[in-house]
């Protein structure tokens, strides 16, 4: 009788077992990108689970795991939002507060709000906005993600506004200077926002332009272009 308790006793020790080790191969990967006047996050991939048990994988769940994993101290220390008027709103980003101005994007797209659901896949971007007074901070993107090794053209655009659907619409970025691993190449993107340059595994491209204030954007240089 014992013997025969034990058996069942361990075989539902092992039934309980079973989905939490299926959630955890069936856990969403994003990657999250976070920019305070430079990249600081570069596509970090997260295995994202429910922060705030909510019972969805949102943007608030990816950036909260990003500073668990990259920020020093955690997200207790580069971390915070809160729920206001308008729903929920971040009040630190990488450790900086400057009274709520920050934006987010997923898959270079704006974001309704910090509940917005993620899926296995998505780029997340964060950033902390520079300009306080006349919210010029420009996020700006490149048309892919990663990219091989080797002689690359990216185009790089910038998001903005229809002046009169208000829509979202992206624009070219011409007179950009490109940047590998944070140094400047003597590269400059054309009128179409394109510029071609020399890249191997593991640097990082990016950019910054004298004429906008512009949300960093990046593109990770991997042996194996999967993501793009």
């Amino acid at each position: 009788m014992k013997k025969a308790l034990s058996i069942v006793l361990a075989l539902l020790m092992l039934l309980a077992m079973i989905p939490a080790s299926l959630a955890q191969e069936t856990a969403p990967v994003v990657y999250v990108t976070i920019a305070d006047q430079g990249l600081k996050l570069v596509q970090r991939p997260i295995v994202l689970h429910d922060t705030d048990n909510d019972g969805v994988l949102t943007i608030a769940d990816a950036l909260y795991l990003a500073h668990e994993e990259g920020y020093e101290g955690g997200a207790a220390a580069g971390f915070a939002t809160q729920m206001g008027d308008y729903g929920l709103s971040i009040t630190r980003l990488w450790g900086e507060e400057n009274g709520g101005a920050y934006g987010y994007y997923v898959n270079n797209q704006m974001s309704m709000g910090l509940t917005d659901t993620l899926n296995a896949g998505d780029y997340v971007t964060a950033y902390v906005y520079t300009d306080t007074t006349g919210w010029s901070d420009t996020y700006t993107y490149f048309d892919v993600n990663t990219a091989e090794p080797g002689e690359i053209t990216l185009t790089l655009s910038a998001v903005g506004f229809d002046p009169v659907s208000y829509a979202p619409v992206s624009t070219p970025v011409a007179g950009a200077s490109i940047t590998v691993n944070g140094n400047a190449v003597d590269v400059v993107t054309d009128e179409n926002g394109e510029a071609s340059v020399s890249v191997k595994a593991g640097d990082v491209v990016s950019a910054t332009s004298e004429k906008l204030v512009i949300v960093p954007p990046c593109c990770v240089i991997i042996a194996d272009a999967t993501g793009l």
